[in-house]
């Protein structure tokens, strides 16, 4: 519902909400394709990338798909579909891309910082999974995307690949593994924070922290009227703005309610918390160097595939395993009790209801991960570090991810995982839900949403002739043309310092 603006409100082009690395791509984006933009952006946390971005709170590993089991399954007749994989991993070669963009103007000093060479593995044992990897490695090695992956159920390879899993196993248990060497290790936290870096320095860009937008308004000429209360001084403002992006991670949901299009009717959130264990042990760090992911359990959400994960953060290797699911009413790591209850809407409440019915064992599951014991996550541990000892490891909190829960003709809703844009139908305000690949995927998910908010201007001439010198492989598929893909990820490479052979593409 419309209504007359306020004549104290001070007038801004563009308002982001949330300062993640969604907010930032975004932000950046915008500002090299229309410099003269107004930009406000609004954080309730006094740091930026301190949820979802940040490097202990989010998965870090480049999502690809190289890896990642969940995005490749297997249909009923036994094949695998790889449909999924090819779109995640094209799209995240349109991040380095823009990333390589960033690097060569001079916008990010060390893309060390942000982004490092380590290799992608998946690991399964037992025969059906076996079966599974195999029949997988043999779809992905098909695709030019994938070219440069290994296989095998050698134990001395193995032991060559991941020292520290293969370590006091049985001789005779059925193992399997895939690694390609082009995986990545991404601090999402380090890379927005460079990206804020360069953007606060820009005419016309503020970044505001501790500032929490407590409402979001349309008024009648148009525009949206966003009030945020400054958390220091306590003294709240109306801002007014032609554009409204809401990227706060799952504080999303409760936001985009407030905004009243019809468009978010419909949508609700499914919470799950997360933990990891992280390893204490030098010794034990130096004698592993790859992202291993198995096979999720049933019943488990996507964002608990579990994971020995090798990771870079602040200069210093570090090793962890889990993450191990939760559940919790809060929507944010630094969110409140009453967010799920909040959220619920006479327009959402089938939805959720029905989605909830659908996913029993989900619950079951997230109810049983909740009351782990210590013994419990040292079990599962072992299932990929046979040595590993309690005293090795610590209990590390992670990020708060809320699943997208919308409305289905069939089943009355759906729980689904991944990510979604919500706009308005003129585009003027647009909402990111949901999770796991988004931070990956980031440039091209903003890229799409530019696209479908300003659809005119994007059309221009000059607006496509700078995303092609930002991302060179636009309005074309690296997925359909194997020299374009071979040409890029040599591109990138250079300039991120990523270490690989053209034998790996």
């Amino acid at each position: 519902m419309s209504k007359r603006r306020k004549k104290t409100a001070e007038e801004v082009d563009v308002v982001l909400i949330g300062a993640g690395i969604m907010s930032a791509t975004l932000g950046t984006l915008i500002n090299e394709l229309h410099p003269r933009a107004s930009i406000e952006i609004f954080e309730r946390l006094d740091e930026v990338a301190a949820e979802s971005s940040d490097a202990w709170n989010n998965a870090g590993t480049g999502h690809s798909a190289l890896c990642e089991l969940n995005y490749t399954p297997q249909r009923p007749d036994g094949s695998v579909d790889i449909g999924k994989a090819i779109n995640i991993a094209e799209a995240f070669e349109q991040s380095k891309e823009f990333w390589s963009y960033l690097v060569s103007s001079g916008m990010i000093d060390h893309p060390e910082s942000f982004i490092r060479s380590v290799p992608h593995m998946s690991f399964v044992f037992g025969e059906e999974n076996v079966s599974f990897l195999r029949k997988r490695y043999e779809t992905m090695q098909e695709h030019h995307l994938f070219q440069g992956m290994a296989y095998t159920e050698d134990h001395d390879v193995l032991r060559n690949w991941i020292p520290l899993i293969m370590e006091g196993r049985d001789a005779r248990e059925k193992l399997a593994a895939t690694r390609i060497d082009i995986g990545t290790d991404v601090n999402f936290g380090a890379l927005t924070r460079a990206l804020f870096l360069h953007l606060i320095q820009r005419d016309g860009v503020k970044l505001r922290l501790a500032h929490e937008v407590r409402d979001i308004e349309r008024a009648d000429d148009g525009r949206w009227e966003v009030t945020v209360k400054n958390l220091t001084t306590d003294k709240k403002r109306t801002v007014s703005a032609k554009f409204v992006f809401i990227g706060a991670g799952g504080g999303s949901l409760l936001l985009l309610e407030k905004s009243g299009i019809p468009e978010a009717d419909g949508f609700g959130g499914f919470p799950v918390s997360g933990q990891w264990l992280k390893c204490t042990n030098p010794e034990i760090i130096a004698k592993h160097h790859a992202k291993v992911y198995g096979k999720a359990a049933v019943g488990s959400p996507p964002m608990s595939v579990p994971h020995l994960d090798t990771r870079v953060i602040d200069g210093k290797t570090a090793l962890l395993f889990g993450p191990y699911a939760g559940f919790s009413t809060k929507f944010l790591k630094n969110g409140s009790w009453l967010d799920l209850p909040a959220s619920i809407k006479l327009n959402n409440i089938r939805p959720m209801l029905a989605a909830g019915m659908d996913n029993i064992p989900l619950t079951k599951y997230l109810i049983n991960q909740v009351r782990q014991s210590p013994d419990d996550r040292l079990a599962a541990l072992k299932e990929y570090v046979p040595t590993a000892r309690m005293k090795d490891w610590k209990l590390e909190i992670a990020g708060q991810r809320v699943q997208v829960i919308k409305k289905d003709e069939k089943h009355g809703g759906i729980l689904e995982f991944g990510t979604e844009v919500v706009s308005s139908a003129d585009g003027t305000i647009s909402a990111l839900l949901g999770a796991s690949p988004g931070a990956s995927t980031s440039v091209s998910i903003m890229v799409d949403l530019l696209a479908r908010c300003f659809p005119e201007r994007a059309k221009t001439a000059q607006y496509l002739s700078k995303l092609r010198e930002m991302i060179p492989s636009f309005s074309r598929s690296i997925a359909k043309d194997e020299q374009l893909c071979r040409e890029t990820r040599e591109r990138s490479a250079a300039v991120l310092k990523l270490e690989r052979t053209l034998e790996s593409v």
